[in-house]
């Protein structure tokens, strides 16, 4: 009697495959161009941002395979690079598309091979013996057994960081939240920011219906850290300097309880439209979306009469992000090399741009807190900055005082007044961050004159701006407001202090 044929696989057995195909083939080649962006940045040392702002922007579908791949593809990137030139591959037209083969590659010794449909991927299975074959060589040469031998030889390791999540208190109050969250979650409450919450490293909550609808607010702990050091109060004008994306915008609001008024200041046009998406989303009324320079603003112009609080964010190295953006998996870490010729010429133009936003901040005459932030571990984009405008801080009557006062990390003791700033370490904290917190002292108030003059008329003392200095004159009452209108007040963002 004849044997039986195999039954054919169900019609549905057939169209989910064909749809997983479909899925990881496009997933792939997403990856493979995030994955050139990142290798570009990195080749060229300038901070692109995390490869998760990069995966969960609209063009990416598949935004969880993507970044899985991503990530992957970049933990094994020195060993595949050795198997790959071992097995002399690619070749030819292939070589143009690196990122893909590496991607492939991995996939095929160490991922989804069932799922490998494309002509690129055709191409690399037909070398699927040659390249186990260099892997196992490889293994041999290094006189280990597994790949993970060869992880520990390359000092790859993953750094875990816990899933932090901000409640946005516009929508929900935090006790709902919490406790919405911990009916599929291990949740607790942070104990330096309110409304916080730490989940275990790899939570994704993309598709969480409170993170859909602006409820809760994926943002990292240290970047939570700097609204609520500055403190504004409900009712009060506030001016979110640098403000996209604006998650520290909303959360300004939230602070404010909806009340007063936020305005959020971006130039990028491109960004400035997805700050107005963040601000629709978290239903942050009290926020008044602005796009422009804020070099541009004229702090003698009335709209800005009652802005008592700025929040400067401004651009930076992100070097405070590595763990983000995998910056320990990126070809660059670990060299051991000093800073490049090109990374200090671009610190030293962001450390320019830096003091002059800030210096432009000091000049707004009702404001009574600032807070200087970056997402930045250099000296040169913060504790330097710091020394740099403080004769001038100290012109408009500003001092530093504690942010966040229980926080037991503070600033390089490289000035007088360190112990006052606040740092987040990479590594403990898994992000570097820097935040400065300027307060005008009693009730230094700066006037401006219908001739645009600037004095600090409730203390007995008046400064001048002559170029890029200030000339204190200790003054009488009388003296003081016989100048009142004698010198012309200069625009900060008219000159560069470099």
């Amino acid at each position: 009697m004849a044997a039986k044929s195999a039954a054919p696989p169900p019609p549905g057995d057939d169209k989910r495959r064909k749809k997983a195909e479909r899925s990881a083939y496009f997933s792939r080649r997403e990856a493979a161009k995030i994955l050139r962006t990142v290798l570009q940045g990195d080749a060229r040392r300038r901070a692109i941002g995390s490869i998760k702002s990069l995966v969960y922007s609209p063009q990416v579908r598949n935004k969880k395979a993507t970044y899985a791949l991503v990530c992957q593809t970049l933990k094994y990137l020195p060993i595949l690079k050795d198997v790959m030139e071992a097995a002399n591959v690619p070749n030819g037209k292939w070589k143009k598309q690196i990122e893909l083969m590496y991607m492939i590659t991995y996939d095929i010794l160490l991922g989804q091979e069932a799922s490998l449909a494309g002509d690129a991927e055709k191409y690399l299975l037909l070398k699927k013996d040659v390249l186990q074959s260099a892997l196992a060589k490889l293994l041999a040469s290094k006189g280990v057994k597994h790949i993970n031998g060869l992880m520990d030889l390359h000092n790859i390791s993953d750094i875990p960081k816990p899933r932090y999540v901000r409640v946005n208190t516009l929508k929900v109050d935090a006790d709902s939240a919490y406790f919405e969250l911990k009916k599929n979650y291990e949740v607790r409450k942070d104990d330096v920011v309110p409304d916080l919450f730490i989940l275990p490293p790899g939570t994704d909550l993309h598709k969480h219906p409170y993170v859909i609808n602006g409820s809760l607010i994926m943002q990292g702990k240290a970047s939570s850290m700097v609204a609520v050091a500055l403190a504004p109060e409900p009712g009060w004008e506030v001016l979110d300097a640098c403000a996209a994306p604006g998650n520290k915008t909303i959360h300004l609001a939230a602070l404010m309880k909806g009340k007063g008024r936020v305005i959020a200041c971006e130039l990028d046009e491109k960004r400035f439209e997805r700050l107005k998406e963040t601000v629709r989303l978290a239903g942050a009324c009290n926020v008044q979306p602005m796009q422009g320079d804020f070099l541009a603003l004229n702090p003698e112009d009335p709209s800005f009469s009652k802005v008592r609080a700025i929040l400067l964010d401004p651009s930076c190295s992100g070097s405070g992000t590595a763990v983000d953006r995998l910056d320990h998996l990126l070809p660059s870490h670990g060299t051991g090399g000093s800073a490049t010729a090109g990374e200090m010429s671009r610190l030293r133009k962001l450390a320019a741009f830096q003091k002059k936003v800030l210096e432009h901040a000091f000049s707004f005459p009702a404001v009574e807190r600032i807070v200087y932030s970056t997402c930045s571990i250099k000296q040169t984009e913060n504790e330097d900055v710091i020394k740099c405008v403080w004769p001038i801080a100290e012109s408009y009557g500003f001092e530093l005082a504690t942010a966040l006062p229980t926080w037991s990390r503070r600033g390089l003791p490289v000035i007088d007044g360190s112990e006052h700033l606040l740092r987040t370490d990479l590594v403990e904290d898994k992000e570097g961050f820097f935040i400065a917190l300027f307060v005008r002292k009693g009730n230094h108030r700066v006037s401006i004159s219908s001739q645009g003059d600037a004095v600090l008329c409730e203390e007995k003392f008046y400064r001048k701006r002559k170029h890029t200095s200030y000339v204190p004159m200790i003054l009488s009452h009388r003296l003081l407001f016989s100048h009142c209108g004698s010198r012309k007040f200069r625009r900060q963002g008219e000159h560069a202090d470099e």
